[in-house]
Formats: C-alpha cells, structure tokens, sequence
C-alpha cells in the first residue's frame, strides 16, 4: 500500500501544530489527524494564558531581574526532584529545555510575530532554600494575546503549508489502532465521527460514521494528556499524595481523555512517571461553563490568608503562588480536598487574576487600553468581579462573623470555628504594619514589592485583612482542579518512542503531554510554570525534525 503522507501527527493541539509545521517547512507530507473538529485547532494551549518560561531575556533585564542558565538550572533541579531509573530521559530533556529558554527561544518565536507582555510574573517562588522548590527569580513571560497568541504562528504556518499541499488536516478522525509490523510503526486505523459544529471546549458527538486507514513511515503522537478524565487521574494518583479527591473540577475539556495514551502503550509503547501530574488547588467552579466539570485557576498573589477545611492557616512556606505541589500535599492531609482563602476587597482588586484566555479578555484582545486598568480600577479586573458576584465559590460579607457562617454554610459542616480564624488573622494583623517582623508570609509580602513588577500589578499594599477601610472581607473555597500529566511516553532526544525492550520503536514519536512534554516527564514531580507550553514546543520541534530528517 502506497503511503498516504511522509509522517502522520496524531493532535492538533499546539506540539501536533508545532511537529506538523517543522515538517511541512522541510518540504515533506504530513497529515494531522484530531478527534475534534475545526473549531477546536489548537487544543489545550487556545484556553491556556499563554506563559513562558525565559531565561534571561531582555524584559526580565529591563525589570532588573538577574537571571543565568546556571540559576534556572539550579531552581529547575531543586524542583524536579529526579529520584528514578527511569529519570535519565527526562533529566537530558531538561536540561535541554533549559538550555532552549536561555537560549533560541525568545528569538525563534518572534521571527514568527510572537510578543511578550512586558511585565514579568513570578510564579512557584518556593520559600524553601536555595537549592529547594521554586523561581528564584521571575520568569513567567506571559504571551502579549495570551493562548491564541501563541498559536497564531504555527495555526498561520498549518494553513500556508494546507494551501501548498504539504499538509492535510483530517478533523473528526479519532484513531483506534497504530498499526505494527516488524516492530515499527507504519500508520494508523481508526473512526470517522459525524460532523460536529459544536462551540470550542464543549462535548462534541461521539457517533461513528465511519472508518479509516492512514499509512506513512512515521507517527507523531501528539494527543495531550488525561485532565478531563478523573477516574484516569485517581487511578494513578500518586501515593505519596494521600487518597484522591473525592471531588475535583475540571480545567481542561472532557475530550483529554487519555485514550491515545493507552492505545499507544498497547502497541508497546513505554510510558513512565504516570503517577506523576500536576494539579491547582486553587481551583473555582465556574459560573459561566464550557465544558462539563469546568473549572478556573485563581493566579493569586502573595496577600490572602490560606485556610485549611478546619480553619488552621497552611504552614509556612505554604503561601499563595509558592508550592503548588506542597500545598496539595498538605491538604489532601487534612482529610479534606478544599481550603479557603480569606482576604480584602483591596487584596482582590491587586492581586487576583484568573487563568485562561477567556478570563484575560484585555491580554487576549492585545488591548493596551483594557490592560492599562488592572493597575488603576477601583474594582477587581471584571471577569474577577463576575466571579465574586456569581462564582458559588465566593462569599462576600461586612463582617468576619458573617463571613466565616457563610463559609461553614456553603461546605456543609461547622468545621470554622470564629474564635479561632479571628486570633489567626489578628496575630497576622499586628505585624503587618512593621517591617521587622516573624511572620514568613509578611515577610514575603515585602520581599514582593521590591520587585517592580509585583508593586505595579500583583501586591497589595499591605494593610489589615480587619480593617474596615479595605473591606468588605471575601472568601474563597478553593478545589483541587485537574490539569497537567506531567509523565508520559519515554523518548530520547529527538523524541522517539521507547518500547517496552528499552529499545527505539521504529518511526514512533512522541511529543507534548503524552510525551511528559519530553523524555516522559521533564519536570519531574513539580513544575516552575511556564513550561508546559515551551515543553509543547521545544518537543513539537524536535519530534517534527527528527521525523523529517527520517523520511528524507
């Protein structure tokens, strides 16, 4: 049988996109097969807010931030923890990553028009020591358009090389099958859905009118990772964790299902680091959804107090944007799977952002003159708002007594007790106004506003969560909301699949979250942020030009 393309990309997400460009660039044929329709080009990166993480780049140096390859290398190492056999793969892709963000990164994708936001944000800043979790500096860059910003390129690539007839999209082909022979991969057999014009993100129809063969000498598994499937995140959820949530929301559609990880692993396939992923905790129901289960990610600053479902403020350095794994940790401890965050009305307007491209309508729409407000509304930005007045997550109230009645109204229990969260925020209280001071979080707080960038847009001035005058009082309850696989198909440098015989399979390829966003988990156990769209590119890259390169 003739082949029908050079190589085939299984996901059209953005390393499907990234994979099918570099490939078409070198003047070879490739097809790109997704589940989902048209409407859906892009996958998981459309809803994303667009950060990246850089290594030294100029806005970081406009900012002052001193930031080296050896730094972010260093803070990468304290985060992943390798412990594993299995961490080879993943520690060399690692280090190549690093390597690319300190290095063409930047560069490479603003030759394709790509621009940054010029105020860089902090995320995961640890709070343990120098060699511990966390930024030391920061660097997440966030994409001036946010999710469709950086996919714009590569989607106007994917359409160039489809006007030339180097690429083919086939929308609303599922694939059941990668077929074998000899131990290599030759193509795909799979399902035609029925067309399906449903909006971007919602359930689309799983009817099957059809079937399909595709052959060619290289496959690209590009099909993201199992967010939106829960029993598959509490199968391999990992031990060290505790027991899984009994609840969870969603922050991916219901279509990152996992079901071409396990097709792949059936045809031999090595996937490791499974029980590794990377879920928020401060995770919000939305109150306006797309997609079932469908949730929202607080990007809060470093302010609000952080609560336990018994009232017990989180340990230092647990604090809002530190540890996310760690704070997952220590609730899922409690016996609980949901916290609390209490804070002002001035700690909202400052400090809270929500993730997403949808929630950002100022950076996504590239308005200068919408962004310009987020540093002088007297309101919160107003999809954060809309949350505050809609969101069934969100309390409002004058008084401390009313609001923690409220909270124990909306989980169900009489866990808070008001004496108790009352003492909490006071002792917090009675050092905020000193600058010497015990308390880690405050001293946080004012290690965040030497940094430029926090003073103008992420921290409140710090003030008295009791004080009337920066009132009304507003909690939270947070859930633990599903997002990221960190594991994934084990492949060396030019992503290449592993077998289970630790030998390469033949013309097999992996990138982005099936892929651990290369080598079957680069990250390790945490993230630093920021990375899991430069991981979708740096393996889309690389999977699209080894490919290539193989066919010529």
């Amino acid at each position: 049988m003739a082949d029908d393309a050079d190589v085939i990309v299984v996901g059209g997400g953005l390393a499907g996109l990234v994979a099918a460009t570099e490939i078409a660039d070198a003047g070879k044929r490739v097809i790109v097969v997704d589940q989902e329709g048209e409407q859906s080009l892009g996958g998981q990166a459309f809803w994303s807010f667009g950060g990246l993480f850089l290594v030294d780049s100029p806005e970081q140096r406009r900012l002052g931030i001193k930031d080296s390859f050896d730094l972010a290398w260093q803070d990468w190492m304290g985060t992943a923890g390798f412990d594993r056999d299995d961490d080879h793969w993943p520690k060399r892709w690692a280090e190549a990553y690093v390597a690319f963000a300190a290095g063409e990164k930047r560069d490479w994708l603003r030759a394709m028009g790509h621009r940054i936001f010029p105020v860089v944000g902090w995320a995961e800043r640890g709070g343990y020591d120098a060699m511990g979790h966390g930024n030391s500096v920061p660097r997440f860059h966030v994409t001036w358009g946010t999710g469709p910003g950086i996919l714009e390129p590569f989607a106007r690539r994917a359409r160039e090389a489809q006007k030339n007839g180097r690429l083919t999209f086939k929308f609303r082909h599922r694939v059941d099958t990668l077929v074998m022979t000899n131990g290599a991969v030759e193509g795909i057999d799979g399902s035609v859905l029925e067309p399906d014009n449903v909006e971007r993100g919602k359930s689309s129809s799983r009817k099957v009118i059809g079937d399909f063969t595709l052959r060619a000498p290289g496959v690209i598994v590009a099909s993201g990772g199992i967010g939106g499937n829960h029993d598959m995140v509490r199968q391999n959820w990992p031990k060290h964790l505790g027991e899984p949530p009994k609840f969870m929301i969603s922050g991916v559609p219901e279509h990152v299902d996992g079901r071409m990880i396990g097709i792949t692993e059936a045809a031999g396939a090595r996937l490791i680091n499974r029980d590794r992923m990377w879920h928020y905790v401060e995770g919000i129901r939305n109150w306006n959804p797309i997609w079932p289960r469908h949730g929202i990610r607080i990007l809060p600053g470093p302010s609000s107090m952080w609560f336990d479902a018994t009232g017990k403020r989180l340990p230092a350095p647990l604090f809002p944007g530190s540890d996310t794994l760690g704070q997952l940790q220590y609730i899922m401890s409690t016996g609980y799977d949901y916290s609390w965050f209490i804070l002002t009305q001035s700690i909202i307007k400052k400090e809270f952002a929500l993730s997403g491209s949808e929630q950002n309508p100022d950076l996504t729409g590239k308005s200068w003159r919408m962004t310009i407000k987020r540093a002088t509304n007297k309101g919160a930005p107003a999809p954060v708002e809309a949350f505050k007045q809609n969101g069934a997550d969100f309390i409002v109230r004058d008084n401390l007594a009313n609001l923690v009645s409220a909270m124990n109204a909306l989980a169900g229990n009489d866990l808070l007790k008001l004496d108790y969260i009352k003492a909490q925020i006071e002792a917090r209280d009675r050092e905020i106004t000193n600058p010497y001071v015990k308390d880690a979080q405050v001293m946080n707080l004012h290690n965040a506003r030497r940094y430029i960038g926090d003073k103008l847009i992420r921290t409140a001035k710090p003030h008295r969560i009791l004080d009337p005058e920066h009132g009304p009082l507003v909690a939270v309850k947070l859930n633990i909301l599903t997002r990221k696989t960190l594991g994934g198909f084990e492949t060396d440098l030019d992503s290449r699949v592993f077998g289970m015989d630790r030998q390469i399979i033949r013309g097999l390829y992996a990138a982005g979250e099936a892929a651990g966003f290369g080598g079957g988990g680069m990250h390790g156990y945490r993230s630093l942020e920021g990375t899991f769209l430069g991981g979708c590119l740096f393996s889309g890259r690389n999977a699209g030009r080894a490919a290539a390169k193989a066919v010529s």
